[in-house]
């Protein structure tokens, strides 16, 4: 989907009139091959999207705020908003806000919270902040010598349901579901339950965004829906680094891809390099360069973010905004770490807890030699009012209650979805299609649903 440079700049930069008179110029080129028109349209699409994130005018935006903030003043709403707290952006001309932009202010502003008349309540997860099972696993895993400890056995269901009427009755409705790899010492047992429509492609293990595909007619007047039901059995991490035995990696043919820029999304940027150099000095030990990057990226307080498919940069981004959510922290994280060398991958999926939370969630791996590769969960971060063996916790440790859909980001699906994705980055709440074109997530909702289990029994010894 790489447009034209200048065409990518024109709608970064707000100008859509201008993006669209050139995207139709360069659509009316004889000579354009299917790929570029693709890509090309697809820009149009990316302004779409932005439109309907930024769905505020400044009227709306103090409307939402004064829900919450019912004496709201004029100047208040402007310095705010001047100090980037309420995020905004101008197209053709027009300032416009973040539909998130009013609810995300509470979580950027002290000042915002202590004017909130309505109850503060941020939907965090309870492993956020110090839980029993965070000494769970570090017990487990010191007692065992073992780093996959703690499992828990799950049973899922997830769900995408298309609106009524969104594509012609009788056109089909073609739909891919994340489902889990196996992946040792992580997520292993893995047995598939059941989908609906009952006839599925699962793609192979090797998809390192698995999904599982479905066809359904859609019907007049009717929602169209599709699921996948399955368990699985998740093990917790937890490494006992020792900062003094770690020493830089060698950087092994396998290894090479994971200290690499990979553009559009981890790239190695003047700013970046400033940064890093401001953050990590003049230390050399891998453990504490990590450690000094990790502690920078959890700094920066989490918002809602826009959809991810409307940025050019989500790393670079970050970095400007001062402000990210889990996937946004985990890109910014892995290119300050393969900037210093130190090999950084993705992983995503969905997150839960044993009582009603739930959500989607990015983190990723990092390699520290001797011990390999160790999890790493900047969004969590450091977990503050943990007893100190616990608070760096998510620097080399995880919990059992994620299930992880993505091994990799940006990857081809099995099979190959036809139009370009909702969601460019990641794999979490599905995708769905028809000949006609990509259906958007304003035409469908999805659905996570989970029942912890008992943990299976071993197999008995023969």
């Amino acid at each position: 989907l790489a447009a034209p440079a200048d065409i990518v700049a024109l709608v970064d930069a707000g100008d859509f009139a201008g993006a669209e008179a050139a995207i139709a110029a360069a659509l009316a080129d004889p000579g354009l091959d299917a790929d570029g028109r693709v890509a090309l349209e697809f820009q149009r699409e990316r302004m779409r999207r932005i439109r309907m994130d930024f769905g505020l005018d400044e009227a709306a935006a103090k409307e939402r705020l004064r829900r919450d903030i019912p004496d709201l003043t004029d100047e208040e709403f402007a310095r705010w908003d001047q100090a980037g707290l309420i995020e905004a952006r101008v197209i053709d001309g027009e300032r416009r806000w973040f539909n998130r932009g009013p609810s995300n202010l509470f979580r950027l502003s002290a000042e915002a919270r202590e004017r909130k008349a309505t109850p503060l309540n941020f939907y965090d997860s309870p492993l956020e902040f110090a839980h029993p099972h965070h000494a769970e696993v570090r017990d487990a895993a010191l007692a065992t010598g073992e780093r996959s400890v703690a499992p828990r056995r799950v049973r899922v269901t997830q769900s995408l349901t298309v609106k009524p009427d969104q594509v012609p009755a009788g056109e089909t409705l073609r739909a891919w579901l994340p489902f889990p790899r196996a992946i040792e010492g992580q997520q292993e047992e893995i047995e598939l339950l059941g989908t609906v429509p009952a006839v599925h492609q699962l793609a192979p293990e090797s998809a390192l965004q698995r999904t599982v595909y479905m066809e359904a007619p859609a019907r007049a007047g009717e929602p169209t829906e599709f699921s996948v039901s399955y368990e699985l059995t998740i093990h917790a991490q937890y490494n006992d680094i020792d900062p003094t035995r770690v020493v830089p990696a060698e950087i092994t043919p396998e290894l090479a891809p994971f200290v690499e820029e990979r553009a559009p999304h981890v790239v190695f940027t003047d700013a970046m390099r400033l940064r890093s150099a401001a953050i990590v000095g003049d230390e050399t030990n891998p453990y504490f360069v990590a450690k000094k990057l990790f502690e920078y990226v959890d700094s920066l307080p989490w918002a809602g973010a826009r959809e991810y498919s409307t940025i050019t940069n989500i790393s670079q981004h970050a970095l400007e905004q001062g402000h990210a959510d889990c996937g946004q922290q985990t890109l910014l994280l892995i290119t300050l770490l393969r900037l210093n060398g130190i090999p950084a991958r993705w992983q995503s999926g969905w997150i839960f807890s044993e009582g009603s939370y739930n959500n989607m969630h990015d983190w990723g791996w990092l390699y520290l030699a001797p011990y390999g590769w160790v999890p790493m969960d900047v969004t969590f971060g450091r977990l503050h009012d943990a007893r100190p063996e616990l608070q760096d916790f998510y620097l080399g440790g995880l919990d059992a209650l994620r299930i992880a859909f993505n091994d990799d980001y940006s990857r081809e699906f099995v099979p190959a979805k036809r139009h370009p994705r909702s969601e460019t980055v990641d794999l979490q709440r599905g995708e769905v299609e028809w000949d006609g074109g990509n259906l958007y997530f304003d035409q469908w909702k999805y659905g996570f649903k989970w029942e912890i289990l008992s943990p299976r029994e071993p197999a008995a010894e023969s």
